[in-house]
């Protein structure tokens, strides 16, 4: 076995009832989440019981998702599986750092708090949108979006899959198109056109709100949305532009694979990174930590591995 890396998941792959049965083993898991409801109330509510629609809003999705995720990294270690290095999709990136103790666990639930407040107001302006679009290379992807007003291309996902962000009245044009191209388009389970433009002022907001925290250069290797690439020392710099600048998602694992890194573990919320990698290489293990089951799975595959 080489190294191995926690992959930290991104918004939309939410579902009302995360979290819970890792909460209900009682060990770190109820701790986190006992410290975080302390600071926001109610997310606890949100996170096993919540409608579909209430964990969709931003505000509510990036602390609910921080905890499951932050909980199935630290449950593994609980079990004695540690990761060599780390990356997060979007949100997954500050829970990422948080595990490599950029920051402790309670500020990277307040710096996620914040984040997601930011951002719900930034989705409370024009109407945007967030789609997926299969089938087609992501050059043809970014080409296409640009002829459309205020479209882009933001999340190069694994090849075949880049995600689009835009104006809500351009995306059926735009879907017809890709389909006219031999794609399609699938909308995303979020509430605003992330990773664009049309987060400019809120990444101005949340870098300003850094500076309340304590954050230092990550002691484990976080591989960076922006860069994909390993975090250096400014934290905070690359946390603002990744909220308006796409993510590397595909370069990331590449890059991470070249580095020595051959079993994945998608920590948080479904298995969506853990298909997105399978669909980069096939030549890596993936698992995925949600729950006490898949806890239990993950642990003894690796270590049997």
């Amino acid at each position: 076995m080489g190294k191995i890396a926690f992959v930290f998941s991104g918004q939309g792959a939410q579902y009302s009832g995360m979290g819970k049965s890792l909460y209900d083993m009682g060990g770190t898991a109820k701790k986190l989440y006992d410290e975080a409801e302390a600071f926001r109330p109610g997310t606890i509510e949100q996170s096993f019981s919540g409608s579909d629609e209430e964990l969709k809003v931003t505000k509510n999705t990036q602390p609910c998702m921080y905890l499951v995720e932050l909980s199935a990294a630290l449950e593994l270690n609980e079990k004695g599986i540690y990761a060599d290095g780390v990356a997060g999709f979007s949100l997954g990136e500050v829970a990422a750092l948080a595990y490599a103790k950029a920051y402790t666990y309670a500020d990277g639930f307040k710096i996620v708090t914040k984040r997601g407040e930011v951002m719900n107001d930034a989705a409370s302006g024009e109407k945007t949108a967030m789609c997926a679009v299969l089938k087609l290379d992501a050059e043809t992807v970014t080409k296409t979006a640009a002829e459309f007003d205020r479209l882009y291309a933001v999340n190069y996902n694994c090849p075949g899959q880049v995600s689009v962000s835009g104006l809500v009245s351009s995306m059926d044009a735009f879907a017809e198109k890709v389909k006219e191209l031999g794609g399609r388009t699938i909308p995303l389970a979020v509430s605003a056109a992330f990773h664009s433009p049309f987060m400019e002022d809120a990444a101005d907001k949340f870098v300003n709100a850094l500076e309340n925290f304590e954050i230092s250069a990550p002691q484990l290797p976080v591989y960076a949305n922006l860069t994909a690439q390993p975090y250096g020392e400014d934290v905070c710099s690359y946390l603002k532009q990744q909220m308006q600048s796409p993510v590397k998602w595909q370069s990331t694992i590449e890059n991470m694979i070249a580095d020595g890194y051959t079993d994945f573990i998608e920590v948080g919320a479904g298995k969506t990174l853990c298909g997105l990698i399978k669909k980069i290489s096939k030549d890596v293990n993936v698992y995925n930590v949600e729950n006490e089951e898949t806890l239990m799975q993950t642990v003894e595959a690796i270590k049997n591995a």
